[in-house]
C-alpha cells in the first residue's frame, strides 16, 4: 500500500514500498543541501528555527503538553515529528502554520506513550498521515484504545479528538527526501519502549530522539513493559556515533551530543546500582531511598521520579538483576 494513497490531492513523496506480514516497509525518497543555524533555546512553547526550513516546540509539562514537536519543511509539504496531546496538537498546528503555508502531510511518531500519540486525530483533520514502526504501531492498537477509554482529567479533555491508529508503518527505515530536505526515521527500539525510533537529519546532523534521551528534571520513564535497558543503552551509543550538532529531546531543552551521553550515564549508574542491590537481597523500597543519581545533573534532580524508575526497574529485572 503506498504511503501517498493516504491523500486524495497535492503533491507527496515518491515512495516504494515493500510488504511484510500485516505492515509495511517504506522508503520516501527526498536529500537536503542547506547550513545548521546555531541554535538559540527559550522556555517551553517558544519556537526555534534550528536550519533553514527545520523547527523544534519545546512541551510545557505544567499544562501537560510535555513532549517536544519538531517539523521539517520540504519543497511541498510539512513532516512533522510527535503529536502530544490533543490540546497540544492544536497549539502546535498554529506554530507550524506561522512558519510555513505548506500541507502537513505526515507525522511521524517516536513511540506510542500518549503524550507523543494522543494528538494524532488533529493532524490527520489537517491532512496528516500518521507514521511510525510497524512494533510501534502494535502497541498503539493494543494499548492506547485503553487509555484512551479511561482518560480522566477534567482539565484536560479528550473531547473534539478521537483515537486514531497508525496509517503507515515501517520495519527498519524510511526516508524523505526532495533534493531540498532529507529526514531518515530510523528504528532503534526496543529501548524505552518496543517501537522506539529516531528522526535524524545527516545533512545538518540533528536527531529528534523521541524519549530515548530527555534533558528535563523529572528523569526517564524506564518503566515500559517492554523496555530493553542494554538495548536502550546501544541505541544512545548509536546516535552518539552519528555526533550530532543537535539534540532534539523526548522532553526538555534541546542539546548537543552531551545530552545522549549525559542520558546513557544516567541510565547505566542506575541500571548497576538496581542489578547490584537485588543480587545483595535488598528490596526495591530500599533501594528508591538508598541509590544516589544526582552526579547526573539537571536529569536527575527530582528525587521522586528517580525512587519511581528505580522501582521500576528493579520490578522489570529477573529475580537474578538480568
Amino acid at each position: 500500500m503506498p504511503c501517498a494513497a493516504a491523500h486524495d490531492s497535492g503533491v507527496v513523496p515518491r515512495i516504494t514500498t515493500y510488504t511484510v506480514p500485516m505492515f509495511h516497509r517504506a522508503f520516501a525518497a527526498i536529500a537536503f543541501c542547506t547550513a545548521m543555524s546555531a541554535p538559540a533555546y527559550g522556555q517551553s512553547h517558544s519556537v526555534h528555527e534550528l536550519a533553514p526550513g527545520v523547527f523544534v516546540w519545546q512541551g510545557d509539562r505544567e499544562n501537560r503538553e510535555p513532549a517536544n514537536c519538531t517539523w521539517v519543511v520540504f519543497k511541498d509539504y510539512v513532516l512533522v515529528i510527535d503529536a502530544n496531546f490533543p490540546w497540544g496538537a492544536r497549539e502546535i498546528l498554529s506554530k507550524i502554520r506561522s512558519t510555513s503555508d505548506k500541507p502537513i502531510r505526515f507525522v511521524a511518531v517516536t513511540h506510542y506513550h500518549s503524550d507523543h500519540t494522543f494528538g494524532s486525530s488533529v493532524f490527520i483533520d489537517a491532512g496528516a498521515t500518521i507514521v511510525c514502526t510497524e512494533a510501534c504501531g502494535e502497541e498503539i492498537r493494543a494499548r492506547n484504545p485503553t487509555g484512551w477509554e479511561n482518560w480522566n482529567n477534567p482539565q484536560h479533555s479528550l473531547e473534539g479528538a478521537r483515537f486514531e491508529p497508525v496509517t503507515v508503518t515501517f520495519s527498519d527505515r524510511m526516508v524523505f527526501d526532495d533534493g531540498v530536505q532529507r529526514v531518515e526515521l530510523i528504528r532503534l527500539g526496543p529501548a524505552h519502549s518496543r517501537g522506539d525510533s529516531v528522526a535524524w537529519l545527516p545533512k545538518q546532523k540533528i536527531v529528534a530522539t523521541g524519549d530515548l534521551c530527555v534533558t528535563w528534571a523529572f528523569g526517564n520513564n524506564v518503566g515500559d513493559a517492554s523496555a530493553d535497558y542494554e538495548n536502550w543503552l546501544r541505541a544512545l551509543d548509536t546516535m552518539i556515533g552519528w555526533a550530532p550538532a543537535t539534540v532534539i529531546p523526548g522532553h526538555g531543552a534541546p542539546g548537543s551530543v552531551e545530552a545522549l551521553r549525559n542520558d546513557r550515564s544516567y541510565l547505566l549508574d542506575m541500571l548497576n546500582q538496581v542489578r547490584e542491590g537485588k543480587r545483595a537481597g535488598k528490596s526495591a523500597d530500599e533501594l528508591a531511598k538508598t541509590i544516589d543519581l544526582t552526579r547526573h545533573g539537571t536529569i536527575a534532580r527530582d528525587q521522586d521520579a528517580n525512587a519511581t524508575s528505580i522501582r521500576a526497574m528493579y520490578r522489570h529485572l529477573g529475580a537474578s538483576g538480568q
